[in-house]
């Protein structure tokens, strides 16, 4: 196999594929990595790769990304895309399996989800016919199988997290007696990075896990033995996994189609008891308590970046105890004005106490802000018309800056969480789009009530907004 051999990372926004690049990178591996958004990774300022847009049902763009890799790492899933996401996964797997065979790709890693004998749920099913579809083409798969995994951002260990974090009593189902063997991230990473490089691998699945079988109850009182807190667990038999998914959108910041559909999936055990692959790739396997603080560690190392990220740890006010996924609100609007004349406007936010609509709202938080000790009224601008990175406005500021394109700045007003607004303007299209976009990272279950209090203003206040911005910018014009 060749030194300088290139890696495809496909899905490389998605938690694992965000953590393999770095990984990758770090064992000066050749890598290209793409996402439907790759401002998004651009945004993680990695450093020494290529960086490319890909879609999977685009089956047109698929030939150009793969083409000269030998190593693909299919990593993409649908959960967050609702009830329809089966038909999705397989469409997009059919899709990549055929580019890779005209692009005759030496290897394809898909890392799939432990199946119980009979799967239930619609996400585990899904996770095995990916696999059966990659496998149908001829390029070689090699499947590594994996449940719950430890780590900043992994959905299932943001659920516990934030339901420890958020409640001290919790009515539970079934679902929490099921037993699973939790795998730390950084194990995973080894296995997936290894993996291709051994020619035994080639056409085989592994299940792969950390060395306990646990329940989630106890995934839960152990984690909440770590962060000081005792949760008193009740089970009750009558609430069904599928009824408890529905309550989580309010309990829980994880994507409400991605909690859903990882709920569904745990009324069954799911327990690695395959032993090929730590013998192919030996590593100390880390203990649930060992895994869990070494995913703190790294979630309060969290690299800042320049805009929202989701994650991002100046995003979450550098306190990784908010929560790691964010609650959002967003509108836009489109406009004939310019780039650089909506850009004008955008620079001039809270001048004057002038946020664009709802004056007399705007006021009163402030002046609450005010109230409980808060920066807000107590600092002027910079400058009424210029905005750059560092500067405050009122009781928020600026972490990312891009004239034409981008805003971004971090709430300091004092509340039960971590809020980030940011102004994008889209010029891809003939018309210019502004749109504006709250992004809540909660504080426990009153950060929870914080969001859902004022979800209703910030629908009329951006609403409002955009078109306030767009006509003053086409008055520029």
């Amino acid at each position: 196999m060749p030194a300088d051999r290139l890696n495809l990372v496909f899905g490389a926004s998605g938690y694992i594929g965000g953590h393999l690049v770095p990984w990758l990178l770090k064992q000066d591996e050749s890598v290209r990595a793409t996402s439907r958004e790759p401002e998004v990774l651009h945004a993680r300022g990695w450093n020494g790769l290529e960086i490319d847009r890909a879609d999977a049902l685009d089956a047109a763009c698929l030939d150009r990304v793969l083409a000269g890799v030998d190593t693909a790492y299919y990593l993409v899933h649908s959960m967050a895309a609702g009830e329809d996401f089966p038909d999705i996964d397989r469409r997009a797997a059919a899709n990549f399996a055929e580019a890779a065979e005209r692009q005759s790709i030496r290897r394809i890693i898909y890392l799939g989800g432990l199946i119980p004998p009979s799967p239930k749920s619609a996400h585990l099913k899904s996770r095995r016919e990916t696999g059966d579809i990659l496998r149908a083409g001829s390029v070689p798969v090699t499947e590594i199988r994996a449940g719950m995994v430890i780590g900043p951002g992994s959905a299932a260990w943001e659920v516990i997290r934030d339901l420890v974090n958020y409640l001290p009593v919790m009515i539970t189902p079934r679902w929490v007696s099921s037993v699973s063997t939790p795998i730390a991230l950084d194990n995973l990473l080894r296995y997936l990075s290894e993996a291709p490089k051994l020619d035994a691998t080639a056409g085989e699945t592994y299940d792969v896990g950390g060395p306990e079988a646990l329940s989630y109850a106890e995934i839960m009182r152990r984690y909440g033995r770590l962060v000081g807190k005792r949760p008193l667990i009740i089970p009750l038999p009558l609430l069904t996994p599928r009824l408890s998914s529905y309550w989580l959108r309010f309990v829980t910041s994880v994507p409400t189609n991605i909690a859903r559909a990882l709920v569904d999936g745990l009324s069954q055990d799911v327990i690695a008891d395959d032993a090929r692959l730590p013998e192919l790739v030996p590593q100390t396997l880390l203990d649930f308590d060992a895994s869990a603080r070494a995913s703190m560690a790294a979630d309060r190392q969290h690299a800042v970046a320049s805009r929202w990220v989701e994650g991002s740890i100046a995003c979450r006010g550098f306190n990784p105890n908010y929560g790691y996924y964010a609650k959002r609100e967003t509108r836009s609007h489109a406009t004939d004005a310019s780039a650089e004349g909506l850009w004008i406007v955008l620079s001039r936010f809270g001048n004057r106490g002038d946020f664009f609509s709802g004056y007399p709202l705007w006021w009163l938080r402030r002046f609450g802000d005010w109230l409980i000790g808060g920066p807000s009224f107590r600092r002027p601008r910079r400058h009424p018309d210029e905005l750059r990175v560092g500067d405050v406005v009122d009781g928020w500021r600026v972490i990312g800056a891009k004239p034409g394109r981008r805003l971004t700045l971090l709430m300091e007003m004092r509340a039960p969480g971590s809020g980030v607004l940011e102004f994008e303007i889209d010029s891809t299209g003939e018309r210019r789009r502004v749109s504006m976009t709250a992004y809540w990272h909660p504080a426990g279950v009153f950060g929870l009530l914080y969001w859902y209090a004022l979800l209703p203003a910030h629908g009329f206040l951006f609403t409002h907004a955009v078109r306030t911005i767009a006509r003053r910018a086409e008055r520029i014009a």
